[in-house]
């Protein structure tokens, strides 16, 4: 046993292997992306006659549901047993999966808090035409066990993010694509890599500055690279070492100074959404200094929750622009400008919540 977790580091190996290694009670936070014992039966071919590249990796076979539940049982009591009494655990799946997966957790004492529905903008089509699309995927956040009643939860920083409304348990974020998917020869390196605006919100809401991240599943490191950035620890591992190449790799290159530099924007943006949207997608980055419009130069800084700190204050968008104002209240949309890093001009930031014409438009009530 090593006394001492193995933080930031990429391990290779089977996580079956290496978490009865890890110390118990080190681990802030656990967030989960296990196989989804997802095979396709027959192959699947597009209308212009390119086959769709499925799930049909080693890592993702099982030999039946009692091998994949046995598995299942072997990494959740393994990451129950490192948990802090203090922390909380995060599992996404889909159909295939979540339920098993939810099942066993209550079977081994863990509570659940939510589940969460990601619901996504960009889903792949269904190509047969014979059943819905699959356009979400769902998470359960569950604490260690019922008699663990302090756990972290940013509830007052997510609602400020939100517009000072409660964060729901609907989320709304693309799936992973454009120079933030990882590629190995030319190729999509993981098949189901997750969108790092999922991360952020995750790891923001329920851990610390300086708190451990577990991913017993690292793919190419979405969860590590994240918490990297959020200055958090993490312990992750694979058993595919070219996996483990691309996420050091990838590592290699975060550090908490690239969080104020200009991050494209990315295909997420739609009418009404809320400001955490925009920080988590990188629309205004943490660090983004913001300009009031008033007679004096008020200037606010942006931070990794959401919330926004000018002349001792901090809060949402609105609060803090209201208190620097000295009215009851601001709309903060059209009272914070912030500055384009393409044009170099100032714009309010509702600028950012314009929507291309020829992009679906979610359900506005989803952010009510």
């Amino acid at each position: 046993m090593m006394d001492l977790p193995p933080i930031n580091r990429v391990l290779h190996g089977d996580c079956l292997e290496i978490l009865p290694a890890l110390p118990p009670n080190s681990v802030d936070l656990v967030f989960a992306d296990p196989p989804y014992n997802l095979q396709l039966r027959g192959e699947l071919w597009r209308p212009e006659l390119s086959r769709v590249v499925g799930v049909d990796h080693e890592w993702d076979r099982f030999s039946s549901l009692t091998e994949y539940d046995d598995f299942t049982r072997k990494w959740l009591s393994e990451c129950q047993r490192c948990l802090k009494d203090s922390g909380t655990l995060w599992v996404i799946g889909s159909y295939h999966n979540i339920f098993r997966i939810g099942a066993i957790m209550q079977e081994l004492g863990f509570w659940i808090l939510n589940d969460v529905i990601w619901i996504k903008h960009n889903p792949l089509p269904n190509l047969r035409g014979t059943r819905f699309c699959n356009a979400h995927e769902t998470l359960i956040w569950a604490k260690k066990s019922d008699n663990d009643k302090k756990y972290t939860f940013h509830y007052q920083a997510l609602k400020a993010g939100n517009d000072d409304r409660q964060m729901r348990s609907d989320w709304y974020f693309p799936i992973c694509s454009g120079g933030e998917r990882q590629t190995r020869n030319g190729r999509t390196a993981h098949p189901t890599q997750k969108p790092e605006g999922l991360l952020r919100r995750i790891i923001n809401a329920t851990s610390n500055p300086g708190d451990v991240i577990l991913d017993p599943f690292c793919g190419t490191g979405t969860t590590a690279a994240v918490a990297k950035s959020l200055n958090r620890s993490y312990i992750t591992m694979d058993k595919d070492e070219g996996y483990v190449g691309l996420a050091e790799k990838r590592l290699a290159a975060v550090s908490p100074a690239l969080l104020n530099e200009p991050m494209s924007l990315i295909e997420s943006r739609r009418p009404k959404v809320p400001f955490i949207h925009l920080v988590e997608t990188g629309a205004v980055p943490p660090g983004t200094i913001l300009r009031l419009k008033s007679k004096e130069l008020v200037e606010a800084t942006v931070h990794g929750d959401a919330t926004i700190s000018a002349k001792g204050h901090r809060g949402s968008i609105h609060k803090v622009g209201a208190l620097c104002l000295g009215t009851p209240t601001c709309n903060g949309w059209i009272n914070w400008y912030y500055t384009d890093q393409i044009s170099r001009e100032s714009k309010l930031l509702d600028c950012l919540r314009s929507l291309p014409s020829n992009e679906t438009k979610p359900n506005n009530s989803a952010f009510d």
